[in-house]
């Protein structure tokens, strides 16, 4: 199965319109019609049920575009670290969310340094939850993020798991309790993950978030190791007895032959197991 064929019906079943698909893709609808029926004859199925109003997935043209998606994703990997490989001054790129490394890069890419694969780490800051895309995409070849989000193609080594923190204005009719609950904080645990995404998934770096807690604007759940590292005038930290705790791993492509990332991956898992100080990260 070419590509391209892939491209044109991941396009389509993302719009489920052929006229926005098509001016999505570069070209006019009757072609992308005329490919899709072609791939649908060429598999045997029906992905798409059609009518003059409506555009819907079939069932099985839903399992065909979460393969599809991973399929253009490795081959869009695959140039992308081959194009990286041929550079005259090759680096590997270690993506992780500005204040999302649980205190840890630095000691980590000190150790890197120390192995004999070591190769310069270029450090690629990005948004919340964008590191898995960017190491499926080839953009990336290790990340540390926290749990949960999707595995799918990665490997994972967990580096550190803690107790949450809820992050209140110390004006906060809370702030002058010793401990909280979730329900406190009028949240119920499945709600737990929702609600951090939120908080978190506009873009705000932390420094943004803490200046929205002392204005009493929003009581986010935290790391612990955010009340060490970042403390604040007009920002109190009280641990949550029943948040479910904060998961920081490093996660790199399951298909990765990478000499340099697996010394990253030993440096950082040797730094997670000598127990180091987050708070001086």
């Amino acid at each position: 199965m070419e590509s391209r064929p892939l491209r044109y019906f991941v396009a389509v079943a993302e719009e489920l319109n052929f006229a926005r698909a098509a001016e999505r893709l570069g070209i006019s609808p009757p072609p992308l019609s005329r490919a899709i029926r072609q791939l649908e004859s060429e598999m045997g199925v029906t992905l798409f049920e059609r009518t003059t109003h409506s555009v819907a997935l079939t069932p099985a043209g839903a399992v065909l575009l979460s393969e599809a998606r991973i399929a253009l994703d490795a081959l869009q990997a695959a140039e992308r670290r081959t194009q990286r490989a041929a550079a005259p001054d090759p680096k590997l790129v270690l993506a992780i969310k500005a204040d999302g490394d649980g205190g840890l890069l630095e000691p980590i890419l000190a150790r890197f340094a120390s192995e004999p694969a070591t190769v310069p780490v270029a450090v690629r800051l990005c948004g919340w939850h964008e590191q898995p895309r960017l190491l499926r995409q080839g953009e990336a070849d290790a990340a540390l993020v926290h749990e949960p989000f999707d595995h799918t193609g990665l490997d994972t080594e967990t580096l550190a798991t803690e107790p949450r923190v809820a992050a209140l204005a110390a004006a906060h009719p809370l702030a002058a309790r010793d401990c909280l609950t979730l329900a406190d904080l009028g949240l119920r645990p499945g709600d737990v993950h929702r609600y951090l995404d939120e908080i978190r998934g506009n873009g705000r770096d932390l420094a943004q978030l803490l200046m929205l807690v002392a204005l009493g604007d929003v009581a986010p759940l935290l790391p612990a190791s955010v009340a060490v590292r970042y403390p604040r005038p007009g920002v109190v930290y009280r641990p949550v007895s029943d948040a479910p705790p904060a998961v920081l791993v490093i996660a790199w492509p399951q298909q990765s032959c990478s000499t340099a990332t697996a010394a990253l991956v030993r440096a950082a898992a040797s730094v997670a197991d000598a127990g180091l100080d987050r708070s001086t990260g």
